[in-house]
């Protein structure tokens, strides 16, 4: 049996290596096209999210008291078809297994839709109304998460994304009552990445970007880095004959006056003869803006990312989806928390490739219909990285020329975490 990848961050970028015949269930993934994956969006009345903009919902309209609480601050809409949806539907799943645990969660904490509305007044209010694990879903979080487990030294705070819990990470904040937990989606960028570079005709890939921060370096940098691989072995191409372009909008979805319009960047990208659409934002823009210009006659695909459902929205032009299954995680915090066992942790989790897109893979990759036959290849490639391929390897230089790994070199956790800038071979500002 092959050993699923571990836990901690000091283990290597790439998981365990695994011998072919061990991961035929693991290919599965090739055998038919990104199949529908869609969740209820509607949240049943007795779990309803905040209706004021100042404050979760009111006392009247709580979940009914059960034996434990978790609350959850959402930084963008439950239902967004994207990060946001992806953390509610994993936490839904969990949470439907433990009839005696409640669960009330409030979306949209941001500055544009809740005006002078911290994530920890938001947090205090839930706690008020019994809370005992508090669920923040985004990096812009991380001072909040901090807070409140300071404040509430007797609830469990879980922050996703953030690296205050990791002991060996630069920012290490000891808490005992504060965890992080994140999915090692690099590798299933790299996929994602390897997908695009199969989809394009033009040999021009745009990726729509949120903000800028270190993990959307890596992230960025993952795909490129399996768009060129898949690119020279496969199509048997040189890697300057391929553009690979980041643009940033300024935050994680469209914030009307204050960031880019990913519509319109989107379009842009179509119209100056991209064929291929990444996207590393919450929201779907990237694949509604691809169906509008194929519909429109031009080539487009895309490569959705988050939810797992990304490829409902325009099934023959999609590529594929890198998405994270958060239930593991959350169903192990929740456990430990409730038995009263919880201790700070940070958790950096890859993929399982005993079954890449079963329910204990913290990521996974589906396929999309516009991939046809290049499943096969992308198979090949899949099997590659189980196998240990490590394509945070040098010789690799950063945009201004540096050295970010020298020949043979691989990348240790800390150096992919808190990528400083983006790779050469990328076209888009790294800051």
């Amino acid at each position: 049996m092959i050993p699923r990848p571990p836990k901690s961050p000091a283990a290597p970028a790439v998981p365990r290596t695994a011998t072919p015949s061990a991961l035929a269930v693991a290919l599965s993934l090739l055998a038919g096209a990104c199949q529908s994956s869609s969740t209820s969006t509607s949240p049943p009345p007795e779990k309803t999210a905040a209706s004021s903009a100042a404050a979760p919902a009111s006392a009247s309209a709580a979940a009914p008291v059960a034996a434990y609480k978790v609350g959850m601050v959402l930084v963008g809409p439950y239902n967004d078809k994207g990060w946001n949806q992806a953390h509610y539907d994993g936490i839904r799943s969990v949470l439907a297994k433990m009839p005696e645990v409640s669960f009330e969660y409030v979306d949209k904490v941001n500055p544009a839709d809740r005006p002078n509305v911290k994530g920890s007044q938001v947090a205090d209010d839930l706690i008020s109304r019994g809370a005992k694990l508090v669920v923040y879903n985004s990096d812009d979080y991380k001072d909040d998460a901090l807070e409140t487990a300071r404040k509430h030294p007797q609830v469990t705070v879980l922050h996703v994304s953030g690296d205050y819990a990791w002991k060996d990470g630069k920012n290490h904040k000891p808490q005992p009552n504060l965890g992080n937990i994140m999915g090692r989606i690099e590798t299933a960028q790299h996929i994602a990445g390897c997908a695009a570079a199969l989809g394009t005709e033009t040999g021009k890939i745009g990726y729509l970007g949120p903000l800028v921060n270190d993990e959307t370096r890596r992230l960025v940098t993952a795909a490129y880095l399996g768009a060129r691989y898949c690119w020279e072995k496969y199509e048997k191409k040189k890697p300057e004959e391929l553009t690979f372009k980041v643009t940033w909008i300024g935050f994680w979805f469209n914030v009307p006056g204050v960031t880019l319009d990913p519509t319109k960047v989107a379009d842009d990208f179509f119209s100056s003869g991209f064929d291929v659409l990444m996207t590393g934002l919450d929201t779907p823009e990237a694949a509604l803006q691809a169906k509008k210009a194929s519909g429109a006659g031009k080539k487009a695909k895309y490569v959705h990312y988050d939810h797992k459902a990304g490829c409902d929205l325009a099934p023959e032009i999609c590529l594929g989806v890198a998405y994270y299954n958060w239930a593991p995680l959350y169903r192990s915090a929740i456990e430990k928390a409730r038995a009263g066992k919880y201790t700070s942790e940070f958790v950096w989790e890859g993929p399982d490739f005993r079954d890449l897109n079963g329910e204990a893979s913290v990521v996974g990759f589906l396929p999309g219909n516009a991939l046809g036959e290049r499943k096969a290849q992308l198979g090949a490639f899949v099997l590659s990285l189980a196998n240990g391929l490590d394509l945070f390897k040098g010789p690799l230089k950063f945009q201004d020329g540096t050295d970010f790994l020298k020949d043979g070199e691989a990348a240790t956790p800390q150096q992919i975490w808190y990528l400083p800038q983006l790779v050469r071979g990328i076209t888009g500002p790294s800051k």
